[in-house]
């Protein structure tokens, strides 16, 4: 079936910035609406009561995406709860039906908007040109689903030291000037994969 509309629940401003600059690349002529929460713990708390809006009302040919940071939670917990809170709902998960049949999406952000960022650091580059160009290399940063010490804190230290926001970093200017610049088929983030690719699913006419 050809999905023609996609709703997407974030937990903060930020990744919705980032994410009305990249969706239209992914998903072409398929429509599409960000609804961001204030943090983490409002997008949980309010979404058993969102899911069960939507099974009330969603048309067949749409979709729901819910994108979560992971933080310092257990990967598998986290999901758990997302899954179990959309089936409580009646809403089918593509974790349970496939590639086929679901009406819900749910992915993490592996550990935070930021390791995106890192798994493309030419973007990051283009956008603040005087950070290091070898940042990539850097054993605590090849891997960018793994920076440990929080990823945002890691991603405002190297903006800083590069001369870059000096009174703190400023989320969604940086999310919509490196999201800007983000080539989708480059990103290293495993986390940003798996998401890029379920929303071209959606997307495949």
């Amino acid at each position: 079936m050809v999905v023609s509309h996609v709703e997407v629940l974030v937990e903060e401003p930020s990744m919705e910035a980032a994410l009305r600059v990249l969706l239209p690349r992914l998903l072409g002529d398929t429509s599409f609406e960000v609804h961001p929460y204030q943090c983490k713990n409002d997008l949980l708390k309010r979404l058993p009561e969102r899911f069960r809006g939507y099974s009330s009302w969603l048309p067949t040919d749409w979709r729901i995406v819910v994108i979560m940071d992971r933080d310092d939670d257990d990967c598998h917990t986290l999901k758990r709860r997302l899954e179990q809170s959309a089936s409580d709902a009646g809403l089918r998960t593509r974790t349970v039906t496939g590639s086929s049949g679901y009406q819900v999406v749910n992915r993490l952000a592996i550990e935070e908007l930021e390791a995106w960022y890192f798994g493309d650091w030419g973007a990051v580059k283009g956008a603040y040109p005087r950070v290091p160009d070898g940042i990539p290399r850097q054993a605590k940063f090849r891997d960018p689903d793994r920076i440990r010490g929080g990823t945002w804190e890691a991603f405002e230290r190297v903006l800083q030291r590069a001369g870059y926001f000096r009174s703190g970093l400023r989320k969604i200017e940086a999310a919509r000037a490196v999201a800007e610049r983000w080539n989708p088929d480059s990103n290293r983030s495993k986390s940003f994969v798996v998401f890029r690719d379920v929303v071209r699913e959606m997307a495949a006419r």
